[in-house]
């Protein structure tokens, strides 16, 4: 898979393990992030790395501000993005198994090391049920293009 990774300065230190993890689990970095303390907009980095997922350059997304709020929030105005804020690994399975996400929002100053591998290895493992859960991702796309989800099938 190709994965974008995208933070701000708060999420700088916590980024470096994630492109660690993206890397032994062999998956194609695609980076947007900032590399120092600087202050950086964190919906800057959210747009270019949730655009990226949307228009089909990256298969998935990794995030990281302060607590991931602000990431979660800009990535899900992109069209086609399902943004998941997750803080634990039952999030991150729920994330990918019913919803489909193709984001996965973090906190940089709020996880630990080994939860923050956790979540990320969860997340990036996981595969999509559909069935039934198709249907609601559907609904969420049609909520998107300004369409009454309750007339989808």
């Amino acid at each position: 898979m190709r994965i974008a990774v995208a933070n701000d300065h708060r999420g700088a230190a916590s980024i470096q393990q994630v492109k660690a993890i993206i890397a032994q689990l062999n998956h194609e970095l695609i980076d947007f992030g900032s590399a120092g303390d600087q202050p950086v907009d964190y919906p800057d980095r959210a747009y270019v790395a949730a655009r990226a997922v949307s228009e089909g350059q990256a298969d998935r997304a990794i995030l990281i501000c302060g607590t991931g709020i602000g990431m979660s929030i800009a990535a899900n105005k992109v069209k086609g993005v399902r943004a998941a804020l997750c803080y634990d690994e039952l999030n991150a399975r729920v994330s990918r198994h019913h919803n489909d996400a193709n984001v996965l929002c973090l906190s940089g100053d709020l996880l630990g090391s080994s939860m923050l591998r956790k979540i990320v290895e969860t997340w990036l493992t996981t595969d999509f049920a559909g069935g039934r859960h198709e249907r609601r991702v559907n609904k969420i796309a049609a909520i998107e293009e300004g369409r009454d989800p309750r007339e989808v099938e």
